[in-house]
């Protein structure tokens, strides 16, 4: 999937998670299609270039909440927001440490909650209608091995989702989620290069294949749009059918 286009002219989207993978491509295409673009990320070479294609950059470590809450003082007012930060720490059920445990909510659940209701406050307030897409994973869907914080925190995302817009929805916000299956940024490629690892998971997906970062921007970028203004509190695999077996 590679053509579509929608129409941002004079919207302000924040995207998180905005310098890798569905991110950044998100950031992109959001560009492409006239909006303003505020990316939030660690990198910063990564967030130059998105600044060099139009993005204003904001740096930010996720995992510190005190640097969260500094970040979405400074950010305008915004039409729409991408909750895409997110890391994957794998670990067996039977080792799980609270380390690993506290990182993974931090940044999938714990910063996705603060940036949106940062973003909503300011929506409400200024009773500007508008859209919340949150990336979460079909690691909430089904279990997975190793997985165990991963998918926590994507359930977790994915409850935060409902809630927001229950709360939201009477101020014009509509709040959802898409749930990619793999999806084949450089890092995830290489993860799952190897045919023992990588085989089995295509077998389980109907489609036969793993999702582009493109093939999950798509969605995103319906879901920010008001073609889908009435839908709001789903939850969309985007997973070539992997949640349907």
């Amino acid at each position: 999937m590679s053509d579509y286009s929608f129409d941002f002219s004079g919207q302000h989207v924040v995207v998180t998670g905005a310098t890798s993978g569905i991110g950044r491509e998100v950031c992109v295409r959001l560009l492409a299609c006239g909006a303003a673009v505020t990316a939030l990320g660690r990198d910063a070479a990564a967030l130059e270039a998105l600044q060099a294609l139009g993005a204003q950059p904001c740096q930010v470590d996720l995992l510190n909440p005190s640097a969260v809450a500094a970040a979405c003082a400074g950010l305008p007012l915004a039409h729409g927001l991408v909750n895409c930060a997110g890391i994957a720490c794998l670990e067996p059920a039977t080792e799980v440490t609270a380390e690993v445990f506290d990182q993974v909510m931090a940044v999938n659940a714990r910063a996705a909650a603060l940036v949106a209701a940062s973003v909503a406050a300011k929506m409400i307030a200024a009773q500007v209608h508008g859209s919340i897409v949150n990336v979460s994973s079909q690691a909430s869907m089904v279990g997975l091995f190793d997985h165990l914080a991963y998918c926590a925190s994507k359930g977790a995302m994915d409850a935060m989702t409902r809630v927001q817009c229950v709360e939201w929805g009477a101020h014009g916000i509509r709040v959802n989620a898409v749930n990619p299956t793999v999806t084949l940024t450089p890092m995830a490629a290489h993860a799952w290069g190897e045919p023992a690892k990588r085989d089995p998971m295509l077998a389980a997906i109907p489609l036969g294949k793993f999702a582009m970062p493109v093939d999950v921007a798509a969605p995103v970028l319906f879901l920010l749009s008001q073609a889908a203004a009435m839908i709001s509190g789903v939850c969309l695999p985007v997973d070539g059918g992997y949640t349907s077996r």
